[in-house]
């Protein structure tokens, strides 16, 4: 039984033998050799670039699609938008269950989901299979995209991090820009439907992987296991990790993770702005699945095929950024030396500071180079420094995130693609009207004088996010590595030192309100 310690004033107390980490725990995912991490690190990125190559693939032949089921071309591009509105509402979910149950069993579960809805839509005979069968495969691919900072969070210490990361975040960049160029000499060649056969292919192979390849890496879940593992060989209950020290019943607690990507979204400024910025850029991801078939089949006469090739300095120069990233790295890793080993998370803005200028740069060459009697070298060209600046800051905005949200890093994420998703989601519904009404090349400035707008956020929070993160009550207040350590107790002597863990009340009262639920578990690591 537990045991109970009587107060001074006669009240007692429930003592437990609690659960975690000791310095050097091989379980502990950030322990692991750095092969384990960099294989787990590669098989979720390489997830993220089907994902994303899912989403955008199919762009290479909506008129195949306008013409097999007689409807409007608007009405091909919605199977496109339904796919992104999933990326949006799917971290909703997937981001608090995550962290109830664990990333291991969220990514095999929704993977399966989406590979089974991809063959509906592949033998589809109607635009109304095509859509709800993409709505629910937006929602379910969305899980891998929204786990993976979390997942990397699990994994690498904050130092570490930085290519790590941009290895996930070059995968949401390369796989729209290699969907349209597959997808384009594979709709000529083979039709419409192939583009859906190839999805399939490519997403039951990841499924694979990561369902039987990769482990848990949450240190909640894992902890949790292996404290109902102590008490069934010790046969005392007392052992209990400190997610099990929450008493309300699991439905209770369940909401309060459900709500929490939309309170970091609504109400903390740094994550509401980096959002927004990020939707921007999303939006102009998606934007170019509609501009560049204008400007290059439209105007210019060119196939699908050719079309796709015009994606290529896309790639190339996400490709060139993530090639820099050790650099990026680097230098971060001198500031954590200069700070003393805990920089703050602002240092992570730097390269975003630097790089936001390739977007506007890229989009002004792409607008003023795209009239129909010019070579197609200047705005295919263009795509360069417009891939170039996607990777570096959208590496930027996640680590700065996760570095202000530790402890919440899967449902800040959550929040970002929420809102980035519902806006990628609908430009691709209105681009083409907008190019025919201000014209190829307006509305293409109009995209660069909005992404020259958002250069000022991370100038912004490089001047005042220590200040607002500070007044926060959801920013990460320390370095997740310098919390007391309380023993590992899976050994006699380990579970002697247990003997003298920390005296916890079960009995006080927990608040729906986090502030409450992060203080109580904030006095549960550091009484």
């Amino acid at each position: 039984m537990e045991k109970a310690t009587k107060l001074p004033n006669g009240e007692t107390r429930q003592e437990y033998k609690l659960v975690s980490f000791a310095e050097g725990d091989p379980e502990n995912p950030k322990n692991w050799s750095k092969a384990r991490k960099w294989y787990i690190t590669m098989v979720v990125a390489v997830t993220c670039f089907v994902v994303a190559f899912a989403s955008s693939v199919i762009t290479a032949d909506v008129p195949g699609v306008s013409e097999s089921f007689n409807v409007s071309h608007e009405a091909a591009l919605v199977p496109i938008s339904v796919f992104v509105v999933g990326f949006g509402v799917g971290p909703m979910i997937f981001a608090p269950l995550s962290e109830v149950y664990g990333r291991r069993i969220i990514y095999g579960s929704t993977l399966l989901v989406a590979v089974v809805f991809i063959i509906p839509c592949a033998v589809a005979q109607n635009i109304g299979t095509l859509i709800v069968c993409r709505a629910i495969d937006g929602i379910a691919f969305s899980a891998p995209m929204t786990l993976v900072g979390g997942t990397l969070a699990d994994l690498w210490r904050n130092e570490e991090r930085g290519v790590p990361m941009a290895a996930f975040s070059a995968a949401p960049f390369i796989g729209p820009a290699i969907g349209p160029l597959i997808g384009g000499f594979l709709s000529d060649a083979a039709g419409w439907r192939w583009l859906y056969w190839i999805q399939l292919i490519f997403a039951f192979i990841v499924w694979v992987l990561i369902t039987f390849t990769v482990p848990e890496t949450y240190a909640p879940t894992i902890l949790a296991r292996r404290g109902a593992q102590l008490r069934k060989q010790t046969n005392d209950p007392c052992h209990v990790s400190e997610a099990e020290l929450d008493p309300r019943p699991f439905s209770q607690r369940l909401g309060v993770f459900l709500v929490r990507p939309f309170q970091l979204l609504f109400r903390e400024l740094i994550v509401l702005l980096i959002s927004l910025y990020m939707s921007v850029l999303y939006g102009l991801l998606y934007m170019f699945f509609v501009a560049y078939p204008i400007i290059f089949e439209v105007r210019k006469g060119y196939s699908s095929g050719t079309t796709g090739l015009m994606f290529i300095p896309v790639a190339v120069g996400v490709i060139c950024s993530a090639m820099c990233a050790p650099f990026v790295n680097r230098h971060y890793l001198t500031l954590v030396v200069r700070h003393g080993g805990r920089p703050p998370a602002e240092t992570r803005l730097i390269p975003m500071m630097a790089s936001c200028w390739f977007i506007p740069i890229g989009l002004f060459i792409f607008a003023w180079t795209s009239y129909p009697r010019i070579t197609w070298v200047g705005p295919c060209l263009a795509g360069f420094p417009v891939g170039f600046g996607f990777i570096f800051l959208y590496n930027a905005a996640n680590n700065y995130l996760v570095d202000s949200y530790q402890h919440q890093a899967a449902s800040a994420l959550a929040a970002k693609t929420f809102l980035r998703s519902f806006w990628g989601a609908g430009v691709v519904l209105f681009t083409e009207q907008m190019y025919d009404r201000m014209g190829d090349q307006w509305a293409s400035s109009f995209l660069a004088f909005l992404s020259l707008a958002c250069c000022a956020i991370p100038f912004l929070f490089w001047r005042y996010g220590a200040t607002i993160r500070k007044r926060s009550k959801y920013a990460f207040g320390g370095d997740e590595e310098e919390e007391k350590q309380q023993g590992n107790v899976t050994s006699d002597s380990d579970v002697e030192k247990a003997n003298h863990a920390p005296v916890v009340d079960p009995a006080q009262p927990l608040h729906d309100d986090l502030e409450d639920l992060e203080r109580a578990r904030s006095y549960v690591a550091n009484p």
